[in-house]
C-alpha cells in the first residue's frame, strides 16, 4: 500500500511515544502497521456529550487516529458504545505482557476492528493467529482490513463465535489475550492450552497475567495499570431504583459522594460487570450514588447517610465491606492475584490466603 509521507511520519512519531516510552519488542510492529485502514471512522463526543462521527476527511482524523487514545468504531440503535479500538498503549503494555514471540499460537478473543491481530501478525506471523469475536459485521470488516493491510505471508484466522469458547480447530494456544472485558478465565480457553500457556485478560477494572499450569488450573497476578474495555455482549436486568426507593431506608456512614471511587478496582472483582450512577443537584454537587448487577441488584445511597437494597444480594453490604478492608482506598492493583482451579476462580489481596472473591464460571 502506497502512503503519503505525512502518514508514514505520523506513525514512526506514533510508535515511538505510545505508552510510557521504555523499550518494547513490539514498537516496531506499530510501527509498520498503519492503523487508519483499521478505523476509517471513529464516533467522538461532543461538548454536549453526543455523538459525532469522525472520518478520514475531518480535520485531525489522522492525528486523533495516530494518537494514544481508544477510539469508539461503533454505536448500536440506542447510541450506545459496542466496539472500540483499543488505547494503543494499553495494548502495548498488554502485548509485553503476553511475551510471545516467534514460534507461539496466539488465541485473541475479541477481533473489534482488526488492528490488533495484524499487529500479532506483524511479529508472530499469520498462520500463529487465530481471533474471534461474536459479532459477524466486525469480523467481515475486520478479514476485508487484514487482507488489504496484508503483511508478508497469511493473514490471521477470523472466526464468528464466543471467544469465550475458544478455537478448538486450532488449538492448542501457547498464549491467549483478551480484548473484551471478562469477568473470570473462561475455562474453554485453558482446556485449549499448552501447559505453561501464558493468558492476559481484561478482568474487572484491571488486566490479569496467567500461567496455565496442571489441568484446569491457573495462577497469576493483576497488573499495575488501570484498564477498561467493551464487556462480553450478554444480556442482563435493568437497575430497580424504583422498587428500592418503595424500601425503608437503612443508615450507612460512608461517604456516599465518593466512596465508589475510592474501591472500585476491588468492587470490579466482588461484583463482576457492575454499573453504577450519580445523582446531582442544579449546581453539579452529588446528592446520591446508585450501584446495580444484571441479577437485577440494586442499591441507591444519599449523601444525607442512607441507603435502600433491593434484589437477591445486597450490594452495598459489600460497599461497605471493601471500604473497612481498603479504609484509605485505592489499593494497588498489582497487590491482587487470581488462583484457578477446577472447583472455581478466586481473586485474592496480597496472598491466595488473604481476603478473596469467586468470580462467576468461565
Amino acid at each position: 500500500m502506497t502512503e503519503e509521507p505525512t502518514t508514514a511520519a505520523l506513525r514512526e512519531e506514533f510508535a515511538a511515544t505510545i505508552g510510557d516510552g521504555r523499550a518494547s519488542p513490539w514498537r516496531a510492529a506499530f510501527a509498520a502497521v498503519p492503523r487508519h485502514p483499521f478505523v476509517p471512522e471513529f464516533f467522538r463526543q461532543d461538548e454536549r456529550g453526543r455523538w459525532q462521527r469522525v472520518t478520514g476527511s475531518d480535520p485531525g482524523y489522522l492525528r486523533s487516529v495516530y494518537s494514544d487514545a481508544a477510539l469508539m468504531t461503533q454505536l448500536d440503535a440506542d447510541g450506545v458504545p459496542t466496539s472500540s479500538s483499543s488505547e494503543p498503549g494499553l495494548m502495548l503494555a498488554m502485548l509485553d505482557a503476553l511475551d510471545a514471540a516467534p514460534g507461539d499460537t496466539v488465541f485473541e478473543l475479541g477481533t473489534g476492528t482488526g488492528y490488533h491481530a495484524a499487529l500479532l501478525a506483524h511479529r508472530l506471523g499469520g498462520e500463529n493467529v487465530t481471533s474471534v469475536d461474536i459479532d459477524p459485521a466486525l469480523v467481515s470488516l475486520a478479514s476485508r482490513r487484514l487482507r488489504e493491510v496484508r503483511e508478508p505471508g497469511p493473514v490471521p484466522h477470523v472466526a464468528v463465535g464466543d471467544g469465550a469458547f475458544g478455537h478448538p480447530p486450532r488449538a492448542p494456544y501457547t498464549r491467549f489475550i483478551a480484548t473484551a472485558a471478562l469477568r473470570s478465565v473462561p475455562v474453554p480457553l485453558l482446556e485449549q492450552a499448552v501447559d505453561g500457556a501464558v493468558i492476559v485478560a481484561p478482568i474487572g477494572l484491571a488486566v490479569v497475567r496467567a500461567t496455565v499450569g496442571a489441568p484446569g488450573h491457573a495462577d497469576g497476578r493483576f497488573l499495575p495499570f488501570p484498564a477498561l474495555f467493551m464487556p462480553r455482549r450478554s444480556p442482563g436486568k435493568a437497575p430497580d431504583f424504583a422498587g428500592a426507593r418503595r424500601l425503608a431506608p437503612e443508615p450507612t456512614a460512608l461517604p456516599v459522594a465518593d466512596v465508589l471511587a475510592r474501591v472500585r478496582f476491588p468492587l470490579s472483582l466482588a461484583l463482576p460487570g457492575f454499573s453504577s450512577c450519580s445523582w446531582r443537584s442544579d449546581d453539579g454537587t452529588v446528592t446520591g450514588v446508585g450501584i446495580w448487577t444484571d441479577d437485577g441488584s440494586t442499591a441507591a445511597a444519599d449523601v444525607d447517610g442512607y441507603v435502600r437494597q433491593t434484589g437477591p444480594r445486597r450490594l452495598w453490604d459489600i460497599v461497605e465491606e471493601l471500604a473497612a478492608l481498603f479504609p484509605a482506598g485505592h489499593p494497588a492493583r498489582e497487590d491482587f492475584g487470581l488462583t484457578v482451579t477446577p472447583d472455581g476462580q478466586r481473586a485474592w489481596y496480597v496472598t491466595p490466603d488473604g481476603p478473596s472473591w469467586p468470580l462467576p464460571a468461565g
